[in-house]
């Protein structure tokens, strides 16, 4: 009896030290494989081109090394090499900005001396300021300068040629573990971290920050902020807002309702703020559904979880304002080539594919998944029974709602008027973590509601894939991987027109399920323009690239740890890996649909280029 009861837990075991040892050997492996050229060029481009080119703008400059510069002299050397290091090009933006937003880029100096070092840049023509900006651009992309390294140089970029195998090996085992479910997901991203120091990527004092990054702080204090909105019956009320309207609650029409509500929603806001909002909706509907006849509905659970995902990660492309790649590719299309996109024509370009995949996500769930529960009826007379019991709203709910309220009015002002009145941006892991601590401090909830109902699992997972994007961006991995498939895809004709636009969002589709949108989008754009400039200079091409660019980066819809939102519906414990898979995989190629018939048909007709 005893070795029966022993032999499926021994057999489990075994699957997964049989799957962890295959994760190993190919990390083994790919760690094993030699170091090209295109390694090391990446490496010097990483590692010293820098310090090569602010020696070579103070050689230029001022005919002094930069050991003998004072700080006016230092600034002005670190506002070129900014700008340059960014892709940017035009003078006359460089010089427009002022001090503020000089600091804003990370510029920390005093007042004082940033003006005495914008004066010294007004001595100097734009001619020879465009010559500077262009030079110093062209040594930080570490262009012809492998040659003249010295011997501590050569050091450095053998160090830094390593750091990029040692990534590429790190990628290759934790998307293993996160496809194949190798290990538990918090141990994966403890592995990250250890990974990232005993293999020297990071200095052993600086994980720890690492791990508790801004974007960290939102998901455990969003966690939170749910717990108390649970707690007192708030997530009930807010579905009621929401849903109360529907004359017949079905599965079609609160998933439509669900899509309908958050994408338009996710192209003005944050992703992980709505995720964050709609996860104990989408809870209050799935429990309320059950019953005697039905205790579970598995189907019905993932199905409104993954609807809330992707409804989040569709709406961000739709304005400017839906994420950080949309501003990044806008910056490198003017400052690069020229080309200006306003707000309203970014809506233009872009809004057709959210309206589209609205009603492809919600076909595509409906398909996918066929939960036992199809009236979600009783689910809503439950929801209004329960509020009735509850009565009027009490000042325990009042004081939530108001709080809770001012945390979402702080994640949407974080960057402009809460700055303005702050003399600094808090960020909205802050934000988040302070309206929990004062749920806790005024008798909302207490330590052990937060202990029990938080997964705290998902927090360290979503902390490890932080670090884990930023290693893959700091060391040069990700502008490795991404210059290396589109440099193989070069040699198959596979650059120029829509084959170039679909090998680039194919990349870019790849890397932004590893790292964070943003961080895609720096490490591929450049990369993709140029090749469009050089395969098709003033025409459409370019900025149809572009926005196939920031477009893909927003299809993270494969791994758990894609985007904020994918981690945070998986907090819900209703969730396997394989499930984004389920619908990801399909929801990628009807996104890749849309985009092809975007670049072949509407961009055309909408973009003013040849």
């Amino acid at each position: 009896m005893l070795r029966l009861l022993k032999k499926p837990i021994a057999a489990k075991r075994r699957r997964v030290v049989t799957r962890l040892g295959i994760g190993a050997v190919l990390f083994v492996i790919v760690l094993l494989l030699p170091i090209t050229s295109s390694m090391r060029q990446v490496a010097v481009r990483f590692t010293v081109a820098e310090d090569i080119a602010r020696t070579a703008l103070a050689d230029s400059l001022f005919s002094r090394p930069t050991s003998q510069l004072d700080k006016p002299e230092e600034t002005v050397l670190e506002l070129i090499i900014l700008y340059a290091g960014e892709g940017r090009s035009d003078v006359d933006a460089f010089l427009a900005l002022d001090g503020t937003e000089w600091k804003d880029a990370g510029i920390s100096r005093p007042d004082p001396i940033i003006g005495q070092a914008l004066a010294i840049l007004d001595t100097l023509s734009t001619e020879r300021l465009s010559s500077l900006i262009q030079s110093t651009r062209s040594l930080e992309l570490g262009r012809g300068i492998e040659q003249q390294l010295d011997a501590d140089q050569q050091r450095e970029v053998d160090r830094g040629t390593r750091n990029i195998r040692l990534g590429t090996a790190l990628v290759v085992f934790v998307v293993f573990c996160f496809i194949f479910e190798a290990m538990p997901f918090p141990a994966v991203a403890f592995t990250i971290g250890l990974v990232s120091v005993f293999g020297g990527l990071v200095n052993p004092r600086e994980i720890a920050s690492m791990f508790w990054s801004d974007a960290t702080w939102f998901i455990m204090g969003s966690l939170m902020l749910a717990t108390a909105l649970v707690k007192t019956g708030l997530d009930k009320r807010i579905s009621l807002l929401f849903f109360g309207i529907l004359r017949k609650p079905t599965v079609p029409t609160v998933t439509g309702m669900l899509v309908l509500v958050i994408s338009p929603l996710a192209a003005v806001l944050s992703d992980h703020v709505l995720a964050a909002i709609f996860l104990p909706i989408g809870l209050i509907f799935y429990n309320n559904s059950l019953s005697r006849k039905n205790p579970e509905d598995p189907e019905l659970a993932k199905m409104l979880m993954i609807t809330i995902a992707m409804a989040c990660n569709i709406g961000g492309f739709g304005t400017p304002s839906g994420g950080a790649r949309n501003i990044i590719v806008m910056n490198y299309l003017e400052d690069l080539y020229g080309i200006t996109i306003s707000y309203s024509q970014w809506i233009l370009y872009a809004m057709p594919f959210v309206l589209v995949m609205m009603v492809l996500v919600w076909v595509l769930v409906n398909l996918m998944f066929k939960p036992k529960i199809r009236d979600l009826s009783p689910a809503m007379r439950t929801l209004r029974a329960d509020i009735t019991h509850m009565g009027p709203w009490n000042r325990t709910q009042l004081f939530t709602m108001a709080i809770f309220a001012l945390a979402i009015f702080g994640w949407i002002t974080d960057k402009t008027l809460l700055k303005e009145l702050l003399g600094f941006s808090p960020g909205i892991g802050v934000i988040a973590v302070t309206g929990a601590v004062i749920y806790m401090i005024s008798g909302v909830v207490d330590w052990k509601d937060y202990q029990h109902d938080v997964d705290w699992g998902v927090v360290w997972l979503y902390a490890g894939a932080i670090v884990f994007g930023r290693i893959l961006d700091q060391t040069g991995t990700a502008a490795w991987l991404a210059g290396s498939l589109l440099n193989a895809l070069s040699s198959l004709n596979l650059t120029s027109g829509l084959a170039l636009i679909l090998s680039g969002s194919l990349i870019t589709t790849g890397l932004t399920n590893l790292l964070a949108a943003g961080p895609t989008a720096a490490a591929v754009a450049p990369i993709t323009l140029e090749m469009a400039a050089s395969a098709s200079p003033g025409t459409a091409l370019i900025p149809m690239m572009g926005l196939a660019t920031s477009l893909a980066s927003s299809f993270a819809f494969l791994i758990v740890i894609g985007t904020p939102p994918n981690t945070i519906v998986y907090s819900s414990g209703h969730l396997v890996p394989k499930d984004f898979l389920r619908v990801g995989i399909l929801a990628t190629l009807l996104a890749f649909l849309v985009l092809i018939g975007m670049a072949l048909y509407y961009w055309p007709m909408v973009l003013n280029y040849p």
